[in-house]
């Protein structure tokens, strides 16, 4: 199994200072002045606009990405939450075996409950919960997105439990709509 990798650069097309790095990094900055452009040699990472794990996100699977910028308004992030620089960075580990998580319809646990075993394209529609605030994820690895159809702003998670999805550190407020497990060879 190869280690994970990823090659960040201060300017876009791959241009200027780079910083390779191969593990979490709470705050590229300490390496680059921004991060407008990356590669991703080996593995999968989440990357965040914010220091400390924070701020909107994008999942990079292995693969070129020339303008982060771009890459999110593609992604849609629009509407003032396109990601212009990444701050920090979070490998995502290989995972095999089972996915489950458990939603929740309001913070704490509360309110609807439905577990998941699989990608979900609209929680709305499929379990008819008017918003998704909590969640538990028992085995795997998940994205959670803001629009049904994996679109929209992208939240990661890993096993362990998420009291109120809205404190974590997301610009702007966020309703989850879509859930898909992480599945990549990462």
């Amino acid at each position: 199994m190869l280690n994970s990798q990823i090659i960040f650069y201060e300017e876009r097309n791959f241009q200027g200072r780079s910083y390779e790095c191969s593990s979490d990094c709470s705050d590229i900055h300490m390496h680059l002045n921004r991060c407008t452009s990356c590669r991703v040699e080996n593995g999968c990472f989440v990357v965040y606009d914010r220091p400390n794990f924070m701020g909107n996100q994008m999942f990079l699977r292995r693969g070129e990405y020339s303008d982060v910028q771009r890459i999110s308004s593609q992604t849609g992030m629009g509407g003032g939450n396109l990601m212009e620089t990444i701050r920090s960075c979070r490998i995502i580990p290989a995972h095999r075996g089972q996915f489950r998580m458990r939603v929740y319809e309001r913070e704490n646990f509360g309110g609807q409950t439905h577990e998941l075993l699989e990608d979900c394209e609209s929680l709305q529609e499929r379990f008819y919960m008017s918003d998704c605030q909590s969640c538990n994820v028992m085995e795997g690895h998940w994205l959670l997105f803001e629009q049904s159809n994996y679109r929209g702003r992208q939240m990661y998670v890993r096993p362990g439990e998420y009291r109120n999805l809205r404190d974590m550190g997301i610009s702007n407020v966020m309703r989850i709509s879509s859930v898909r497990r992480i599945m990549e060879n990462c």
